[in-house]
Formats: C-alpha cells, sequence, structure tokens
C-alpha cells in the first residue's frame, strides 16, 4: 500500500468501491459550527450534511472544533478534513467518503479561533456532540458551579474551555455586533436535550453577567451582559433532538483494513452501522439545511421520540454493557447472543414500554424488532467497555425515570434495578475481575472511596445513590434501593446468573 494520504489531492483516483463527495468543495461555505466531533458526529450528523452540500446546498459546510483533545485534528487535517465512513453489518460494507468538515479547530489551543467561528455572520447553527458528563451538571440538574472549569469561565470570559463559555461568549459578541444568534442545535441524549442546555446556559449567562456587574468590568457597557441571560432565554432557538445510530470505536485493524481498500492512508475512518435515525424540533430561525430530504425526520415535539431511544435502546445497551462485563463479553453481540442476556433484554423493555408516552404514535413492537438486529451484527464489534464509560450520567435518564415511573403505576422494575446493581457490581469488579481502568465515570474517585469500606450491599447502593443522586426526591427513592440492593448482594455472591435466576431467567 501506498504511503499517500487521503486528501483532496488524491480523491478522484480513488477505487470506484468507495464513493466520493459529489460537489466542489472550493466552492462550500462554513454555515455549522460543530462542538465535539468525535466519532459518532462524523457517522451520523456530518454525513447528513454532506447529502445536502451535494444537492447544491453550499452554505453548510462544518467546522469542526475539539473542546479537549487534538487527536480529530491532528487525524483529519492532513486529509483536508476527509474521512471514510464504513457502512459494516453482517455480512456487507460500503465505504464512503465524507466532506463536510471543511476545517477542524482545538479550543485549548486557541479559544479565540473558535470564538470567531462562532461569531462569524455566516455560522447559522451550533451543533453538539461533547456528552452528558461535559455539560457540567450538578446532581440537582443545574450548574455545578464548583467546577473549576465553570469557575475559569465565568472569570475570564474571553478565553473559555467549556461549551457553556464559547456558547455564551460568542452570543454576546454576535449580540454587540449587531449578528443575528445562531441556532443551539444539541445532539447529545439529555432529557429534552434542547431545553436542558437553554436552561444550563442561562443560568450561566446570569452568573456571568452578575459577576461582571459586582465586579465593574468596562466590558459590560458594550457587550450588555447585563442583560445577556434574557437575550439568551428570548431570542436564542434551542431545538431539542433525538440521534441514533451505533458507532462502535475504530481499531489498528480497521485502520489497516480501510487504508489498503482505498490504496491511500486514511488515519481515523468510522465504522458505523446500515440504521441511522435523526429526529429534530423544527425552530431554526437562521436556517437550516433541507435535511428532511434525506431521511431526517422534522417534528414539533421530539419527546416521544427521544423518550423511546433512551428508554429502549440506551436503557437496554447499558444493561448489556453491564452484564456483558460481569459475564466475560468483550462485545455488544457477543453479550446479546446469550440467552440469557437476551431473555432479560426482552423483560428490560416489557417494563420500560408502558412507560413511554401513550398516544404518540410510536412502534414500539418495530423498534425493538431493528434493536434485536442492530445487537446482533457481528460486523461492528461493539465494545461493552466503551457503552459502560459514564454510567452515573447516563443512567438517570435511561433507567431510573422508568423505575421510578414503573413505581409509580404500582408495576414493580425488577428488570430496571438489575441494570443500576449491575453497574456498581462492574465498577466493583475494576481491577479484581476487571481491567482496572476498563471503562470510567465522572464519579470515579467517589467510588473508589467507597470501594474501600467493605460496605454491605444495601450500603453501598444507598451510597452510590446519594453520590449520583438517582431519584433525589423521589418518594420512590428507598424502594428503588432495596431492589437494586438485593440484586447487587446476588451478584456478589453469585454473579449474573444468580441474579437471572431470580427473574425466572435461567441459561440455556
Amino acid at each position: 500500500m501506498t504511503n499517500r494520504r487521503l486528501s483532496n489531492s488524491t480523491l478522484q483516483a480513488l477505487p470506484a468501491l468507495a464513493a466520493i463527495p459529489g460537489y466542489d468543495r472550493d466552492q462550500i461555505v462554513p454555515g455549522i459550527v460543530h462542538l465535539g466531533v468525535g466519532a459518532f458526529h462524523r457517522a451520523h450528523q456530518a454525513a447528513y450534511v454532506d447529502d445536502c452540500l451535494a444537492t447544491g446546498e453550499t452554505d453548510w459546510g462544518i467546522v469542526g472544533v475539539s473542546l479537549r483533545s487534538a487527536d480529530t485534528r491532528d487525524a483529519l487535517a492532513p486529509q483536508d478534513g476527509l474521512y471514510t465512513l464504513a457502512v459494516r453489518s453482517s455480512d456487507s460494507e460500503s465505504l464512503r467518503v465524507v466532506g463536510s468538515i471543511l476545517s477542524m479547530l482545538v479550543a485549548p489551543e486557541d479559544p479565540g479561533a473558535v470564538l470567531a467561528a462562532l461569531t462569524d455572520p455566516r455560522t447559522s447553527i451550533v451543533t453538539l456532540t461533547i456528552t452528558e458528563k461535559a455539560y457540567l451538571r450538578a446532581a440537582g440538574g443545574g450548574l455545578d458551579t464548583a467546577h473549576l472549569d465553570i469557575v475559569h469561565d465565568l472569570e475570564d470570559p474571553q478565553t473559555p474551555r467549556t461549551a457553556h463559555g464559547f456558547l455564551t461568549e460568542s452570543l454576546a459578541r454576535r449580540r454587540a455586533a449587531g449578528i443575528r444568534p445562531f441556532t443551539v442545535l444539541c445532539c447529545d441524549n439529555l432529557p429534552a436535550n434542547g431545553a436542558t442546555l437553554h436552561r444550563l446556559l442561562v443560568e450561566f449567562a446570569t452568573l456571568r453577567g452578575t459577576r461582571l456587574a459586582t465586579s465593574g468590568d468596562a466590558r459590560l457597557a458594550t457587550s450588555g451582559d447585563a442583560d445577556l441571560a434574557r437575550h439568551i432565554a428570548d431570542e436564542v432557538a434551542f431545538p431539542s433532538s433525538m440521534v441514533d445510530r451505533i458507532v462502535p470505536a475504530t481499531t489498528d485493524a480497521d485502520r489497516t483494513r480501510i487504508s489498503g481498500q482505498l490504496g491511500v492512508e486514511d488515519a481515523w475512518p468510522v465504522m458505523t452501522e446500515p440504521f441511522c435515525q435523526w429526529v429534530v424540533e423544527d425552530d431554526f430561525p437562521a436556517g437550516r439545511p433541507a435535511w428532511e430530504k434525506f431521511g431526517v425526520t422534522m417534528v414539533g415535539d421530539v419527546g416521544p421520540f427521544e423518550d423511546m431511544k433512551l428508554r429502549l435502546l440506551n436503557g437496554s445497551h447499558s444493561a448489556i454493557a453491564y452484564l456483558g462485563l460481569l459475564s466475560g463479553y468483550e462485545t455488544v453481540d457477543r453479550a446479546f447472543a446469550d440467552p440469557a442476556i437476551r431473555q432479560f433484554v426482552d423483560g428490560l423493555w416489557a417494563e420500560a414500554i408502558p412507560t413511554l408516552p401513550q398516544g404518540a404514535g410510536l412502534d414500539t413492537t418495530d423498534y425493538t424488532a431493528q434493536l434485536a438486529k442492530r445487537y446482533s451484527n457481528t460486523a461492528l464489534a461493539h465494545r461493552t467497555a466503551q457503552i459502560a464509560n459514564d454510567g452515573s450520567q447516563k443512567l438517570p435518564q435511561r433507567i431510573v425515570a422508568s423505575a421510578m415511573e414503573r413505581l409509580s403505576a404500582g408495576a414493580p422494575p425488577a428488570h430496571l434495578m438489575l441494570v443500576a446493581a449491575a453497574w456498581i457490581a462492574a465498577c466493583e469488579a475494576r481491577g479484581k475481575s476487571l481491567p482496572e481502568n476498563h471503562f470510567t465515570d465522572p464519579l470515579d474517585l467517589a467510588l473508589a472511596a467507597l470501594g474501600t469500606r467493605q460496605l454491605s450491599a444495601g450500603e453501598a447502593v444507598a451510597a452510590v445513590f446519594d453520590l449520583a443522586g438517582f431519584a433525589k426526591g423521589g418518594t420512590e427513592r428507598l424502594t428503588l434501593i432495596d431492589l437494586a440492593a438485593a440484586h447487587l448482594e446476588r451478584l456478589r455472591q453469585g454473579g449474573p446468573a444468580a441474579a437471572f435466576a431470580s427473574l425466572g431467567i435461567g441459561s440455556e
């Protein structure tokens, strides 16, 4: 294989097996800034935008921003932002080179350049896939005002570190310059993600305005910071969205295989599945691409779709991850092929489905059938450890909310609470039956401290619920703790088989 890189100059020489952008990239104008350019964005939103660019909507090129690491920029910059999207099923694969990312910025290296891109009058939409934990929420759901990066951004708003800081400062600058605000489109797995981000940003802007007012900062006279929170609250659109596509981590073997097929090196191809879904609240005062032409569902209310995805897909994904890890399975397809885990997932869905909005037109039978097919895809090799990350941030909306609603309706959430117990058991297993850093969580230091105290199952579950804020203030909290504690004790004593047996599930 040649050592040439995938780039604009090598694009036309690629073999016919790879589809390439059907437009002149030199004619594309940046209209979207995306925060958090990971593999998911490149398999999902960037591909939809690429479709729109190919039909002549040339105003929607993407400026990608990494808020932390330079890895993606370092891989894609020599490739002019190009990368291969490999769509894999159990028996086939198709390759597509995506050209919608025009440039890449790394926020810690040059926050001024990121602010300039966000303030550019051509920027009409800012999209985000920064993961749940990067929204820096406290246990009660509000802004974590003690977080060091939030403290920094409030004290030094012109060199931000967080998404909150970048969005707020750029909206302030646009307002001061008479530039229309962009639309903020959250694409992360948060409940009512647009409204959630809106509330967090208004809270941040309020704190920032108060701090600047009390400090006598001269910028108040020009930026209008004293009134910025109201501007964000009333005049900036935050549509909600629901995204769905399984995107496993790219391996070195993937890089070698894809580069071999292309005849040029691709430093960071992205692996994904054929299924792709995007449901978006249609509220874009500054304009948007015609995504609906390519399968995006534009709606007035994303809520029912979001609930179905969080509780049926994300909830079962977490279940498969933690129970799979405890059972010794490295990938989703292998875990799902275990008859006991497969039967458990059916029981989990049976508990979660009644908690979904009624009369919203959701076809849960078809949806779960599709999920079963997706989980059985042997080509993806989606690692259970990858899904297991950040459980304290994910389980409240994926599992705990459903469990609370089940209890309120007088129905037991036995399967749901086994997922919470399995997360705790998997955390306890790190450094023992699992590698020390096999997966991570924002609460790892506190969880490790709990692990040194030799707590009973009940004590451990109660302490973890307190740490993570699970069911905080809910009348069902003690019942949930008791259910999870009983499962944790079984997992400690007999592993998943003992917990499954309590639910009437036996290995075949």
